[in-house]
């Protein structure tokens, strides 16, 4: 059965270097990287008008059920096709990625940790704790560099939707955790340690 590794934590926390540094670790094994971004709901049945207006920081706006089927899947040692978000249309792109089952799956996201079922599938949850500001900071650069976003914009987001969800959702989670991460990818110790443990499970 495939070991599931959770890694959550707030939008810039470095949960994404967290996971770049296991895959890494990693490379050449069998082991896959699942975001949990690729699941957001499918919207074609709504007016463009009204997808504008979702909330992608919101547990509503993912689509937990076939989240948890898919691992049970992959778990099982199944392949699964992974859905394809279209963000300039706000839904699902008609095409998907075929992914063949590993041992080992690492899986990132902002609310990875907020459904029980999917949570209790996790051999370890990995909680990646990152002060508000340096998470601003690192957004910013992120969406004016990636996105082509203005300053402006970026923190009007943030202080509209982002913080207040992070504080409502993603930052309660973290009790779930059995390994909080300061700062992400840049704490070797963490690293080193995640990797051992990592090790030590596949090694069974």
């Amino acid at each position: 059965m495939a070991i599931i590794i959770g890694v959550t934590g707030g939008s810039g926390s470095g949960k994404s270097s967290v996971t770049q540094a296991i895959m890494k670790y990693f490379a050449g094994e069998s082991i896959m990287h699942l975001e949990q971004d690729a699941y957001y709901k499918n919207q074609d049945h709504l007016e463009f008008s009204e997808r504008l207006k979702t909330n992608y920081d919101h547990p509503f706006a993912f689509d937990h059920d076939l989240f948890y089927e898919h691992l049970l899947a992959l778990q099982a040692g199944n392949s699964i096709d992974i859905p394809i978000y279209d963000y300039a249309m706000h839904t699902r792109s008609k095409e998907v990625n075929h992914q063949e089952a590993k041992e080992v799956i690492v899986v990132e996201g902002i609310l990875v940790l907020d459904d029980p079922r999917i949570r209790d599938l996790m051999a370890i949850k990995i909680y990646v704790d990152t002060d508000d500001d340096i998470r601003l900071a690192r957004r910013i650069l992120r969406d004016i560099n990636e996105r082509g976003r203005s300053v402006e914009s970026v923190i009007d987001q943030y202080i509209q939707v982002v913080k207040p969800m992070h504080h409502q959702f993603i930052e309660p989670c973290k009790r779930y955790a059995d390994i909080i991460v300061p700062e992400g990818g840049s704490n070797q110790v963490a690293i080193d340690l995640l990797t051992t443990k990592i090790s030590s499970l596949l090694n069974k």
